[in-house]
């Protein structure tokens, strides 16, 4: 498994220097300052790859080419979205970069309600999903038409009793949180805007959205075989309908769908431990092993799901996902690559959505991105790793 680290380019606060003296061998950048409809031109490709390239490190994975809202309607104007998408793809192939992630989520990305939300345990402040608070912003402040149907009753009683407690900073902050976009350069919402792209969705159920993407793969994975790109999608985060949107990336079943469409090594998976987790009844370790040839990228984090849906993002070895049963499913699969002669490239995977630890809580950071949290979870996720290879190793000089 291969090392890496998320970085957001020039306005990261955490330098390339930084990202060396973690151990990590790899970076996961993309062309953030770039607008969304645009493809990337090679020379900024070139451009940035020489930048990791001088700090002494490889750009090992693309996270992401932007995904236009227009291609997950499927409407009159994704195909030109998707050749723009598939000229971005092409470039990054012949630039060398070997894998790229990117998502299918509708309107917003990962989502949750407070950033800044501090442990049970002291160990930090950690990014939490909220149930009440995301119902009481759905139905009483965002105010979306029928959006209490989509709840449980006693959610929405607590929700309305939430809403009306809070004065109107709080309200402010509770919208920032769930609707402001990706750190690193992504579009920031307004309540006009989010309402508006909401309504552009009407009418598309679950199976439409499944088969625009279905249609994506089709053009797109051909591409990704000629230029010799690995493909891993990114679950949906959290795996389950926010805004009575349809998520199609969210349970095993999903994936399964995904992969037998374009039966390909280059259509994978990217396996993030903590968004597949966030959703109770999916068993991360044994997705893990299910879908293991065709994992291409892993975020490995770990996440404690509670009784009404909320979750919290916890300790990377902690939380609801056997982190040591994930990673062993992981060194299990790129031995069995080995063996077959699989020329793919080791595993990369990163440590993500790390808490805030330290002077880090009074330091400027991307939400989930600081860096003495995510270079703790790396040295633990290293460990383990470790450990288990010795042990397959072993396994192996004694058969």
């Amino acid at each position: 498994m291969q090392e890496t680290w998320r970085w957001y380019g020039e306005a990261d606060p955490i330098t390339l220097e930084h990202v060396r003296q973690t151990g990590a061998a790899g970076v996961v950048t993309a062309l953030h300052d770039i607008p969304d409809g645009t493809a990337w031109p090679a020379e900024d490709i070139a451009r940035r790859r020489a930048m990791v390239e001088a700090a002494g490190l490889t750009w090992s994975v693309c996270e992401s080419i932007p995904m236009e809202q227009c291609v997950k309607r499927g409407d009159g104007d994704a195909p030109k979205a998707i050749a723009r998408w598939k000229d971005t793809l092409a470039n990054l192939g012949r630039a060398g970069i070997p894998v790229v992630c990117y998502n299918f989520m509708p309107v917003v990305d990962w989502t949750r309600t407070d950033l800044r939300w501090r442990t049970h345990r002291g160990t930090g402040l950690a990014l939490r999903f909220e149930m009440t608070d995301f119902v009481a912003y759905d139905v009483f402040i965002l105010r979306r038409p029928q959006a209490a149907d989509d709840y449980d009753p006693a959610i929405v009683a607590r929700a309305e009793l939430r809403a009306g407690a809070m004065d109107e900073e709080e309200k402010r902050l509770l919208e920032r949180n769930i609707i402001a976009g990706l750190p690193g350069g992504a579009l920031v919402q307004t309540r006009a805007s989010i309402t508006a792209l909401l309504d552009s969705f009407k009418g598309l159920d679950a199976a439409a959205m499944q088969g625009n993407l279905i249609a994506f793969l089709k053009e797109v994975v051909p591409v990704a075989e000629e230029y010799g790109v690995l493909l891993g999608i990114h679950p949906d985060d959290p795996p389950f309908s926010l805004f009575g949107l349809p998520r199609v990336v969210s349970t095993p079943r999903d994936v399964r769908n995904i992969l037998a469409a374009v039966d390909s090594p280059h259509n994978g998976i990217t396996l993030c431990a903590g968004s597949y987790g966030s959703r109770a009844d999916n068993d991360v370790a044994a997705m893990a092993a299910e879908f293991a040839p065709r994992i291409n990228f892993a975020h490995l984090r770990n996440v404690t799901v509670e009784a009404d849906g909320s979750f919290f993002e916890d300790d990377h070895l902690d939380g609801g996902a056997d982190m040591v049963a994930v990673i062993e499913a992981l060194l299990r699969e790129e031995r069995r690559r080995a063996a077959v002669g699989d020329r793919r490239p080791a595993i990369p995977f990163r440590p993500d959505h790390g808490h805030l630890l330290g002077d880090d809580i009074g330091k400027k950071t991307n939400p989930g991105y600081s860096y003495i949290g995510r270079m703790k979870g790396l040295g633990e996720l290293r460990g383990v790793a470790r450990a288990i290879g010795r042990q397959l190793d072993r396994e192996g000089a004694g058969a």
